[in-house]
């Protein structure tokens, strides 16, 4: 079997399995998600973490071709130094940082385990720190950890609004801090509703539309809706293909296709779509 490969910054998807329930590992990596994130966090119990860290290196040492996130503990807690020595081990790919509030608690991340960091932003410091965390050594990518920044924040979502309006401005400054520091596009939280694919599919398109290019999943029917919104389909395809030919024709001046203007920036997203579709072999 071949070494699984793990390109954190173009994954789509990202499927959470309880750190202490290592058979469902497998399940996950089967699933068809770009990555698994092994909890040591919320999904484990405290009295429960030493024995769920050690479940988790006893599965990467019988299954060596593997490669996992792990979502660690947060930096003010008891667990978090043991966490990330244990994410040295060569079947971890990425360190998941939860409550993320300052570039030197990554900068210690990366340093201490020697893995990429991926920095969820859940907290009103972690919003104010976003710049100096985006920019320290190590941080790969952004996260958006919704739920815990909604009950700090005090923010009331509206189930009824699959935009989730309330999140906006505090997303789009995931999207700010990412493009500045020439990070991929950041991963959006979780949709909460396991069952309800056509609300999953407008929630990831949402997300899409709004500058997101990946996002965190709880249960592995989640995978194919949310992969989808976050890859180029037919039709994107197909747009791209005939934008870049009718600019091609016309020297790279304005065009008009479908009854619209097609200028410099239409043409430029055309060959990011182009871009992104040979990414994922499409």
């Amino acid at each position: 079997m071949a070494i699984r490969q793990l390109n954190l910054g173009r994954a789509r998807t990202f499927l959470f399995v309880p750190a202490n329930r290592p058979e469902r590992i497998s399940k996950a990596l089967a699933s068809g998600t770009d990555v698994v994130v092994v909890d040591l966090e919320d999904a484990v119990a405290p009295v429960d973490k030493p024995a769920a860290r050690l479940a988790l290196t006893t599965w990467l040492d019988a299954n060596p071709d593997e490669r996992v996130v792990v979502r660690i503990n947060a930096a003010d807690t008891l667990w978090h130094e043991q966490d990330l020595v244990a994410c040295r081990h060569i079947g971890i790919a990425g360190v998941m940082l939860p409550k993320a509030d300052n570039a030197a608690q990554v900068q210690h991340a990366f340093g201490v385990s020697g893995k990429p960091v991926l920095c969820i932003v859940e907290t009103v410091q972690g919003v104010d720190g976003l710049a100096h965390i985006a920019a320290a050594p190590g941080c790969a990518r952004l996260m958006f950890g919704k739920l815990d920044l909604a009950v700090e924040l005090d923010l009331i979502p509206d189930e009824s609004d699959p935009e989730e309006l309330v999140f906006l401005p505090w997303r789009a400054l995931l999207v700010l801090a990412s493009r500045r520091e020439g990070l991929p596009a950041p991963v959006d939280g979780v949709f909460t509703a396991i069952g309800d694919q056509a609300g999953l599919a407008t929630y990831a398109a949402r997300a899409r539309r709004h500058g997101f290019s990946g996002q965190l999943l709880i249960h592995p029917s989640q995978v194919s809706e949310a992969a989808a919104a976050f890859t180029p389909s037919a039709q994107d395809i197909a747009w791209a293909q005939s934008v870049c030919r009718l600019a091609e024709a016309a020297g790279g001046g304005v065009v008009v296709l479908d009854g619209r203007m097609i200028d410099a920036p239409v043409m430029a997203r055309a060959r990011n779509v182009l871009a992104l579709a040979a990414e994922f072999g499409l």
